[in-house]
Parts: C-alpha cells; structure tokens; sequence
C-alpha cells in the first residue's frame, strides 16, 4: 500500500487534468507516471518540476541524456528504488 496518496485520473479536474493528459500524450505506455502522480495534489509544484526535469534533467548540457539516465537508474537501483 502507497504511503504517498494521490488524485486519481477520474477525479482530476482542472489544472491537474491538464497535466494528466499531457503526461499520457508524451508516455510510450499512455500512462501517468506513478512518481508524477505523488505531486497530483500541488499541481502548481508538478508544473514547476516537470519543467525543470524537461529543462535541466532530460536536456543535453555537460552530460547527454543517456548518461542522465544512466547515473539515474544507477542510484535507483543503489537505493532498491523502482524509479
């Protein structure tokens, strides 16, 4: 059991629906990603990090994307965390 709760998409109503369709629109899976869905209740903070993840985390800079995921899954699977 979640100890994180969470608006489920039935329930989503303005803003948050917003950003629940376009988190479906950009997933391989058409899902809302469970990590995004812990900030559904502040979807003015789930704005501001998706942008900043789109911006500095997923963007080329000193390091590519791939090696962004890289570290990423690296310390994920040192911290036995799924994301």
């Amino acid at each position: 059991m979640p100890r994180i709760g969470w608006i489920e998409d039935a329930n989503a109503e303005g803003d948050l629906a917003r950003l629940f369709d376009l988190f479906r629109a950009r997933s391989a899976t058409g899902a809302v990603p469970p990590i995004l869905r812990t900030m559904s209740y502040r979807p003015d903070f789930l704005a501001a990090v998706d942008e900043a993840s789109r911006v500095l985390h997923f963007s080329d800079g000193a390091l590519t994307r791939a090696q962004h995921e890289m570290i990423a899954s690296y310390v994920a699977a040192l911290n036995r965390c799924r994301y």
